[in-house]
């Protein structure tokens, strides 16, 4: 019978979405980026920004951590590199912290573009002071543990959305979105339309020429409210 190596629980080199995509969907709001693909993809609410200010763009080097345990954590912040988005998968468990003020400085000091916690942080006035992007379910005082294994760059769950290795994502006020590398130029090509479409949108109603929308008539007809030919 023939036996196959085992996979490292570090695994150390991932593809990576490029640079050039993920200085593109910077330039996006997670709301139009979640449009465009799908209306799948973005993070459950309860993962939120410390600071509304807060904007990461960048590749995923994913974390799954036992409840209360930053180990890998650790880990995965000695391999990732620069422009990285750390994001941790810590079974959404607020009982205790699995990052503070110490974690954060040093992944300013590597170049990480930031962090996605499914679980809670602590710090969180220092870390808003610093200004680097982290969101997290909530704040605990309590300290973690560093004893158990988990996993660096594995596929993970987080917030309800899969998560590889890799992948681009995005957050700001609104919340994190996740977009698979190969989707990424077709996302961001329709969010640039989807963008300039809404900018329209908006400058329409400012202007008092465009005071509702375009496709309201057909949809009330088509849910029965409008009479094939009438209008509001």
């Amino acid at each position: 019978m023939m036996s196959f190596p085992t996979p490292p629980d570090v695994i150390r080199h991932i593809e990576r979405t490029s640079a050039e995509l993920v200085a593109r969907a910077a330039q996006f709001p997670s709301s139009i980026l979640a449009d465009v693909a799908g209306r799948r993809g973005a993070l459950s609410s309860r993962i939120a920004p410390l600071a509304p200010s807060m904007r990461l763009a960048g590749p995923a080097l994913t974390v799954e951590v036992r409840p209360g345990d930053n180990l890998m954590i650790h880990a995965a912040m000695a391999i990732a590199k620069p422009g990285d988005v750390l994001v941790i998968d810590g079974k959404g468990d607020e009982s205790c912290a699995l990052m503070g003020e110490i974690m954060v400085s040093q992944c300013m000091a590597s170049g990480i573009a930031g962090v996605i916690v499914y679980g809670a942080v602590r710090d969180t006035e220092a870390i808003r002071a610093l200004g680097f992007p982290v969101y997290a379910v909530g704040a605990n005082p309590n300290g973690p543990t560093k004893l158990v294994p988990g996993r660096v760059n594995w596929p993970i769950s987080v917030g309800g959305v899969s998560v590889q290795p890799g992948d681009l994502v995005v957050a700001d006020a609104d919340g994190v979105v996740v977009v698979e590398p190969a989707k990424a130029p077709a996302v961001l090509e329709a969010a640039a339309k989807k963008l300039a479409d809404e900018t329209a949108r908006l400058e329409g109603i400012r202007n008092g020429s465009q005071l509702r929308p375009t496709w309201l008539d057909g949809a009330l007809r088509k849910a029965g409210v409008l009479a094939e030919g009438e209008s509001l």
